[in-house]
């Protein structure tokens, strides 16, 4: 077995961080999330182009969350024995494939095929590019390891879909699959050169799904995934006619870029702290974005507070993947994986039903309730973190293994004297 078979020791990764490889996986979810959220700044000059209503363009959204619920767990569990880096590149070349056809597309239905195969491979990159980050640092080390190579999906959420509907402005639409394209050619070069490879799981050492279930924190984790995602996603989806009554229609995209600006700090603030206080960052996460639904139910007519609530919403989400990612990491051990294909899938269905119920509560009970209802999911997803204090959302695995990192250190010296 070569060195890059197995993660290194925590001397040489401390001397050697790998920043390209992480890099490199954060450029993934860049593509990953502006590949699938693409539509939504392009959707007038998709629905032009495809001879289709908006309405009907936005489907290209949801069959990709489709797709990515669909394979997220089955694909992990069939693939779980290949090596990692070539299923790494494998699902990249999906992408490629998916945005070149969107790109040169002229059939609606052809385009939704497209879109369904991307939310394929961006379902099995979901579930791998955690424990992929995980493997190339030492304990102590993972949570940083981790937001660095999630830092790329909110880039994408921030300012990635602006810039694509700019784009879509200044050139043809389908430019921008291009240049997507282009962009996923260059970062598979990248990864062959930067990022190590690593083994699948071997057939005796994988664990059936139901006990990945029954693991202890698993579960909380994934109920809090799809409460904290499904919260943000039913304001965040119909941000603008929740706005539109307060006389902010022309200030989405400041009110937007507020949110996405803090994401990014919030994203830094995560890798610094989550290492040693991954259960205080997922509780202050719950509490901010419930105090700024709380203020956009109460305060909405200020609009000095609707932009408050938008800086407090963007330090709750923008490292609450990489939260939760860790902790379910955590929690499996050994079924990390498979956990964190699970994780995908719930963090998807909570997008699905974010449009599906919010379009709903829009049309029944207009714009104001749907801040509210915010409020109310996100109150039992505070009490199940606080409550997972044992297994789930809990500071243990670092403690436990960083105190092991000096008899690591003392038996690799052993070794190497003995060599």
């Amino acid at each position: 077995m070569t060195r890059t078979d197995s993660p290194p020791s925590p001397s040489a990764a401390d001397a050697r961080f790998p920043l390209a490889g992480l890099l490199a996986l954060a450029v993934t979810g860049f593509i990953t999330l502006l590949t699938e959220t693409m539509p939504a700044g392009l959707l007038s000059q998709m629905s032009r182009g495809l001879g289709v209503s908006e309405a009907a363009a936005g489907q290209s959204v949801t069959v990709f969350a489709i797709g990515a619920i669909l394979a997220a767990v089955p694909l992990t569990r069939a693939t779980i024995g290949w090596r990692r880096k070539h299923l790494l590149l494998f699902a990249i070349s999906g992408f490629a494939v998916a945005n070149t056809v969107t790109a040169f597309s002229d059939s609606f239905a052809l385009t939704l095929a497209a879109r369904f195969l991307g939310g394929i491979v961006g379902g099995m990159l979901w579930a791998l590019l955690a424990g992929y980050a995980r493997r190339m640092v030492p304990a102590h080390q993972r949570g940083k390891a981790m937001a660095i190579a999630m830092a790329g999906a909110i880039v994408a959420l921030s300012v990635g879909v602006p810039a694509a509907a700019f784009l879509a402005k200044a050139v043809e639409w389908r430019f921008a699959f291009g240049i997507i394209t282009l962009v996923t050619l260059a970062l598979i070069a990248w990864v062959i050169a930067a990022v190590p490879n690593f083994p699948g799981q071997s057939k005796g050492a994988r664990l059936p799904l139901a006990h990945t279930f029954r693991l202890p924190g698993v579960a909380p984790i994934l109920v809090v995934t799809l409460t904290f995602v499904f919260a943000h996603n039913i304001l965040f989806t119909y941000i603008a006619p929740f706005l539109a009554p307060l006389g902010m229609a022309g200030q989405i995209d400041s009110v937007l870029l507020t949110f996405g600006l803090v994401s990014l700090v919030s994203i830094w603030l995560t890798g610094v702290l989550i290492d040693r206080h991954l259960r205080m960052l997922m509780i202050l996460a719950c509490a901010l974005l419930a105090t700024a639904a709380l203020i956009l139910s109460v305060f909405s007519g200020t609009p000095a507070l609707v932009y408050a609530s938008a800086a407090l919403w963007g330090l709750a989400f923008g490292g609450a993947s990489t939260l939760l990612q860790t902790a379910i990491a955590d929690a499996a051990g050994a079924a990390g994986d498979v956990a964190q294909a699970l994780l995908t899938t719930c963090w998807n269905i909570a997008i699905a039903a974010g449009g599906i119920i919010g379009g709903i509560t829009l049309n029944v009970l207009g714009p104001p309730s749907l801040s509210w209802i915010t409020l109310a999911l996100l109150l039992p997803a505070l009490a199940i973190v606080i409550g997972a204090r044992r297994h789930g959302f809990t500071n243990r695995t670092f403690e436990r293994e960083t105190a092991s990192e000096p008899d690591a250190r003392h038996q690799t010296a052993e070794n190497g004297a003995l060599a």
